[in-house]
């Protein structure tokens, strides 16, 4: 198991996922293996943000 912290939080996390479904688009063509690779580790902090609790919004 990897502990990634990120100060940004949610945030970071999903700008995370982006960037590597986004590396994975720029390589499909030339290393297959590695762009499901990337797509695979994208699905997998996706659905470890998804178990986290929602956060709470305080209205002023």
């Amino acid at each position: 198991m990897i502990a990634l912290v990120l100060p940004g939080g949610t945030d970071d996390a999903a700008e995370v996922i982006d960037a590597l479904l986004s590396s994975a688009d720029a390589c499909e063509g030339n290393a297959p293996e590695l762009a499901a690779r990337r797509r695979a580790l994208a699905d997998q902090l996706g659905d470890a943000l998804d178990t986290l609790p929602r956060p709470i919004h305080l209205e002023e």
